[in-house]
């Protein structure tokens, strides 16, 4: 057990003892010290749960009620213009990790939410079957559905409606200004398409939802304006060096760019390689797990595969996980998941001095398709590495090659020839 006097005279600490999380304080540390989670990592925890238990103190409210909606609650509003006394306070990033941790260990501990709350979750999922089941969606969509619904069936919680059919259009308007905010214009476009996909499920369900559909907005998108955006020679190859190969985290790094560079892999394929993905003997490697939701097989190139295969052999640690990419830090025991991987990457480019032109791992993806397109390959054999169903996607890349596209292109009306 976490040795606990060391704060005795630390206010924090007091605040959390005598608080309305004091009963889950021993349990949570244990949960936290079986996934190896470094002494002072936990001691950061324990200061955010401090933090999140005097607010709930000043809310005069009951944190089993509705324990999720108090946690969104604290983050999005109390956090943003906090005034709490600096020895209590904590950061908005030790918050949210912390209170994830939290959020686990709730069920265990018999903390029943409110009515609202359940009827929020039974609702999510009959539309997350619906989505899977009759749609048809990838669980990358289903996942971004799910949540663009639980945040407008929260606000409808906080205004006070308890059906759908009580909604009005001005209501539905107020939530997207409210979202206007914090999202950018193709982000309000997910968010619309969402609303449209669950008014149609609801309709399903027999409710009226053709006004509150036609309340919707189509945001103006203009794919075609700017070109895909990938690394030049030079920036690949400093990219690529800004790895330290003898550091096992960095070797690790390093493998997962190679696939996403060499193979073209989304961060969520990769997530989804497992040990068993891959066929030494015959040079492929075998995806699931894809936006496709097909198995597909690639080649592997022999440099990928003998990056990955020192990554084997010398940094991946001992786990009983079968997948390809695990983590090196607690939570141990865990594969990697896609915001770890776009850390990595954003690391690494930081660390080559491109942090302000790149930041993202599907750079790395539209760099592989320019270099393709560059070297004298059809937009035919671009799809496919791609594993684009469309070929109009990978025409995009069409546009990058400038030089080609000056050749073919017809003078000016007009013009001196």
């Amino acid at each position: 057990m976490f040795v606990h006097h060391c704060f005795s005279k630390r206010v924090w600490w007091k605040e959390l003892t005598r608080g309305p999380l004091s009963s889950i304080v021993e349990y949570y540390v244990d949960a936290l010290e079986a996934a190896h989670y470094a002494n002072r990592t936990i001691e950061i925890y324990l200061r955010a749960l401090a933090h999140f238990g005097r607010w709930i103190n000043r809310q005069q409210i009951c944190q089993s009620d509705q324990a999720p909606l108090l946690v969104d609650r604290f983050v999005r509003e109390h956090l943003r213009s906090c005034r709490c006394p600096v020895a209590v306070r904590s950061t908005v990033a030790d918050s949210r990790a912390a209170l994830r941790q939290l959020l686990k260990l709730l069920p265990i501990q018999d903390i029943n939410p409110s009515p609202e709350v359940s009827a929020i979750s039974a609702e999510l999922d009959r539309y997350g079957e619906y989505l899977r089941s009759i749609c048809g969606n990838a669980a990358q969509t289903c996942a971004k559905r799910l949540k663009d619904i639980r945040a407008f069936l929260h606000h409808c919680l906080e205004i006070g409606l308890p059906t759908l059919s009580n909604l009005s259009s001005a209501q539905v308007e107020a939530f997207l200004s409210k979202s206007r905010v914090r999202l950018r214009p193709s982000s309000m476009g997910v968010l619309c398409v969402s609303l449209r996909s669950y008014f149609r499920f609801r309709a399903l369900q027999g409710d009226s939802t053709q006004a509150l559909a036609v309340t919707l907005p189509s945001i103006a998108r203009w794919p075609q304006s700017t070109l895909p955006k990938s690394l030049s020679e030079t920036q690949l190859e400093s990219f690529l060096k800004a790895f330290d190969c003898s550091n096992p985290v960095e070797l690790r790094d390093y493998a997962i760019a190679r696939c996403l560079l060499d193979l073209a892999l989304r961060a969520d394929e990769v997530t989804h390689l497992e040990l068993d993905s891959i066929n030494w003997r015959h040079g492929t490697l075998s995806l699931e797990g894809t936006k496709s939701r097909r198995t597909q097989q690639l080649p592997l190139p022999a440099s990928t595969g003998e990056v990955i295969a020192r990554y084997l052999q010398q940094a991946r640690p001992q786990t009983n996980d079968r997948r390809l990419f695990v983590r090196h830090r607690a939570p141990i025991d865990k594969p990697l998941g896609v915001p770890a991987i776009r850390n990595a990457m954003t690391r690494a480019f930081v660390r080559c001095g491109l942090r302000d032109r790149f930041c993202s791992t599907h750079v790395l993806r539209h760099t592989t398709a320019t270099r393709l397109q560059r070297a004298g390959a059809s937009v035919k054999e671009i799809a496919d590495l791609l594993r684009h169903r469309s070929l109009d996607t990978a025409g995009n890349y069409v546009r990058v090659d400038l030089e080609a596209l000056r050749a073919v292109a017809l003078p000016w009306p007009g013009e001196q020839p």
